[in-house]
């Protein structure tokens, strides 16, 4: 399954309420260090699919999810389980690492 594009009006449902950890990735189009990402990020969720849920959130598009979260710089990965926060990466993180805060 290919990443979710998060908004807030389904964020509750495919984050918060998901009973697998979720992924969610805090980015823009104009930034940079996102479109590095965006390659480990797609691959994590193909790999990991049915595992774990993957979605995305355009800051530009999504300025208060960001300010609820208290997202300061992008790109910024946030892992929820069971609804919560469990851990944070800012910044362009490898692909071992996201995937030992998920499982």
């Amino acid at each position: 399954m290919a990443e979710i594009i998060l908004t807030e009006a389904n964020f509750e449902t495919e984050v918060l309420q998901s009973e697998l950890p979720v992924l969610v990735d805090f980015w823009a189009t104009w930034c940079g260090p996102c479109r590095m990402m965006a390659p480990i990020v797609e691959e994590i969720a193909q790999e990991y699919d049915g595992k774990i849920v993957v979605g995305k959130v355009d800051v530009d598009e999504n300025e208060d999810l960001a300010a609820q979260f208290g997202i300061m710089s992008i790109p910024t990965m946030l892992i929820f389980k069971n609804g919560q926060v469990t851990d944070t990466a800012l910044g362009v993180t490898p692909k071992e690492k996201l995937v030992s805060m998920l499982l």
